[in-house]
């Protein structure tokens, strides 16, 4: 696998175009209609990437908004080529099909597109002289009509019939592949069992690789109508029979076909989903006989079957000597009659991937982690039951051994969570496999790019999932990355999907633990525009929700202090936020926390911390000015909580209301010179060189308080903040009061008659 370069400029540039069409290829057209302008012209190598990105897009990007007639902008020939193109899941419509019937399509993928009618069938013949390679797979409805609707082929179908499912009941039964001359590949995976394999395919002549996974065959005699031709031949799930595989092996071509005097690569494929379901024994006669008649077999895949002992050699002659992949040594004795060992062999879910000597290059099973690699690899695009089965695998290897392809186990498992957005299973298992490979153990091998793949597909299963175990293995495998730096790329995506987790009234205990404290980590050091933007998302709501569903609990738990904790950040030097707290009763729920929990000192630290930020807002200190309150904050400044943390910033939350001056005092008790008293005894009772349990960004606020003369105890607070945090982190703070001009401001306090001797020490 390709290991981390940077996109292509041809991906940069269709993307952008993806998301601008307005403002690049197209125009407003009548009843808002998206319009190619007239002076384009596209070959086909932009035309099919253009589309077959557009649908990674609404696939894997839910900021990416579909266009509804993106398929018309392709309706016309001689402005754009179409002729590979890959469409997957039920957006696809019958009318997109329609739209780009005038192409001359060489290849066209259909995968799990169940919304597509019989309507899609008619619009296939309009392919039919160009069509080489066609695939149907898991499109379970096509073979059926709408509502029992005739088939037809019209541009003004009304819009209901379009939404209509197609019923299970109306089989189109006129279809068949006349006329498709030059078809070669052919994909007819999940067939429905009423349509009849052998009248379906009669006509087709010229093909060289079919697939009919899980298709019911009532005869096998047809398959011999292509023994001259047919090089790849896919029967996953289809009940075996002693009449099919010797129809199997009287496939000459498999064995001899030559096409411009080279061989071709033969490939045959008869595995199940599970022994559990399998009536058919796999003997070492039936495997010799693959062997032999199909000489040129390069790859097998036998993968879910049983297998009769007698297929390998006793366990004591096959672990002789270092595992070998030359056919002679083979430990299973059929393969013993190969001419050079297998490129690919499907060995998942049978008991003979577990011997030494195994004549292939590539082997799936899940002995090893290669093999489980392999099988990831093999199975992803139509296989998910397997391949959920083998992430499953991967999930334990990564979790109590160690993964020593790193690199490409990521790759496939993030393919895999792309490929298959709402396959359950699949999130679930992938997004536990992400957690063990990205935690710190593997961290240093990952690029920016790779890490930036996991974050969008773990936002994808968080957005597609309200389920708890995937939610739970999203927000685990996010705390791996560095919060904010790594995340900030999809900074409001992420936080409008923790504040929806946290939503409901009753969430998950562990869940919620783990998006709160993501939401506090993602809050912490960003810039102010980002503060305010979560803001208006709710965040302090939300927040002060959780708050007090804790508080009727009773409960002073992670959640609890985190909640507050994350209020602190959101706040800081963010007046809007300020002023949100204030309006969602902030403050009663800060006292009725004081009154419930007395003693939790953790607790006491992060709400005054906040308060501090609310206190910074000259407009909101009014609010704050009640006897109630300032009773609190003063009675506060005894505290011991948290060494001085408590304390401090009690006295922080009342020097900015003192800088305010006597003439706001307006209340009776408690006196302002009573409170400053206090204020003076609990800064001269601190320790100057207490390490601290805070982190500034910024002084501002505090330098704001120096140079006055109204409050001479809010200027010795800032004074004694400053002098604290430059002599114990130098290395930090000093450079921050140099570039914040604050030298000056302490020139200032010396300068002021105002300034106590005290201040005048610590500001020297």
């Amino acid at each position: 696998m390709s290991g981390d370069n940077p996109e292509s400029l041809m991906t940069l540039a269709t993307v952008f175009c993806l998301r601008n069409l307005r403002k690049t290829m197209c125009y407003q057209g009548f009843r808002n209609k998206l319009c190619l302008r007239s002076d384009i012209f596209l070959p086909s190598e932009i035309c099919d990437k253009l589309v077959n990105t557009y649908m990674e897009l609404v696939h894997t990007d839910s900021n990416f908004e579909p266009e509804e007639s993106f398929f018309q902008l392709f309706s016309d020939p001689r402005s754009t080529r179409l002729t590979r193109v890959q469409l997957r899941e039920d957006f696809v419509r019958d009318r997109d099909l329609e739209a780009i019937r005038k192409q001359d399509l060489i290849e066209l993928h259909l995968t799990y597109c169940n919304s597509l009618s019989s309507r899609s069938l008619k619009t296939l013949t309009c392919f039919r002289e160009t069509l080489v390679s066609l695939c149907l797979f898991g499109c379970s409805h096509i073979f059926y009509r709408k509502g029992g609707a005739p088939l037809a082929c019209n541009e003004d179908t009304e819009d209901e019939e379009e939404e209509s499912p197609a019923s299970r009941q109306a089989l189109e039964t006129d279809f068949n592949f006349q006329g498709f001359n030059r078809l070669r590949l052919l994909n007819l995976g999940g067939l429905p069992d009423e349509v009849d394999a052998e009248t379906l395919l009669k006509p087709l002549k010229s093909l060289h690789s079919l697939d009919l996974s899980n298709v019911q065959l009532l005869g096998t005699a047809f398959l011999t109508q292509w023994k001259d031709r047919l090089a790849s031949l896919v029967l996953y799930n289809v009940d075996l029979s002693e009449e099919l595989v010797s129809t199997v092996v009287e496939l000459v071509n498999l064995s001899t076909c030559r096409h411009d005097n080279h061989r071709t690569s033969m490939h045959l494929d008869i595995s199940r989903e599970s022994r559990r379901t399998s009536k058919f024994k796999m003997t070492r006669k039936i495997l010799t006989a693959v062997v032999q008649r199909l000489v040129n077999l390069v790859s097998l895949d036998i993968s879910g079957h049983i297998m009769l002992d007698n297929c390998t050699v006793p366990h004591f002659e096959e672990a002789m000597g270092r595992p070998s992949i030359e056919p002679c040594k083979s430990s299973i004795y059929p393969f013993q009659e190969l001419k050079r060992p297998l490129q690919f062999l499907g060995l998942y879910d049978t008991t003979l991937c577990n011997v030494t000597h195994i004549p292939a290059y590539k082997v799936t099973g899940s002995k090893n982690e290669d093999q489980v690699l392999n099988a990831i690899e093999a199975y992803t695009e139509f296989r998910p039951e397997l391949a959920h089965r083998a992430i499953n695998q991967l999930f334990d290897i990564a979790r109590i051994q160690h993964c020593s392809q790193l690199l490409r186990a990521l790759q496939l498992v993030i393919a895999a969570l792309k490929c298959h957005k709402y396959d359950k299973s699949i999130q679930v298992t992938g997004s536990a496999a992400l957690f063990y490979l990205t935690n710190t153990e593997y961290r240093s091998d990952q690029s920016v790019r790779l890490r930036r793949q996991v974050i969008q597909v773990v936002l994808n299963g968080m957005e597609q999932y309200q389920e708890v175990t995937v939610q739970r293995n999203c927000c685990l495998t996010l705390c791996n990355f560095s919060i904010p730096e790594e995340l900030e790329f999809q900074y409001s995506r992420v936080n409008q999907l923790l504040l929806k987790i946290l939503e409901p009234a009753r969430q998950d205990e562990s869940i919620q633990r783990i998006a709160v404290h993501l939401c506090n980590a993602l809050v912490c050091q960003v810039d102010n525009h980002h503060k305010e933007a979560v803001g208006k998302m709710g965040f302090v709501k939300t927040m002060l929700n959780l708050i007090q569903k804790k508080l009727q609990d009773r409960m002073c738990d992670q959640v609890m202090e985190f909640s507050w904790s994350a209020l602190w950040n959101i706040t800081d030097e963010t007046p809007d936020n300020c002023q949100m707290f204030l309006n969602c009763r902030g403050m009663s729920l800060f006292l009725e926390c004081l009154q419930e929990f007395p003693d939790k000192q953790e607790l006491h630290r992060n709400m005054l911390g906040l308060l501090g930020n609310v206190a910074e807002v000259k407009a909101l200190r009014p609010q704050l000015l009640t006897p109630q309150f300032i009773t609190v904050f003063s009675n506060l400044l005894d505290s011991k909580a948290d060494g001085i943390e408590v304390s401090y910033n009690a006295c922080g939350v009342l020097s900015h209301i003192m800088f305010d001056g006597p003439e706001v005092w307006s209340m009776e008790e408690p006196r302002r010179d009573t409170v400053m008293d206090k204020m003076w005894d609990a800064i001269q009772s601190w320790d100057v060189s207490s390490r601290r349990n805070i982190n500034y960004r910024s002084f501002e606020p505090i330098l704001r308080l120096l140079p006055q003369s109204i409050s001479p105890v809010s200027q010795h607070w800032a004074t004694w903040a400053l002098y604290n945090l430059v002599s114990v982190y130098p290395s930090k703070y000093c450079p921050l009061l140099i570039k914040e001009g604050g030298i000056s401001l302490l020139e200032k306090v010396l300068e002021l008659d105002s300034s106590q001797p005290e201040t005048k020490d610590m500001a020297r």
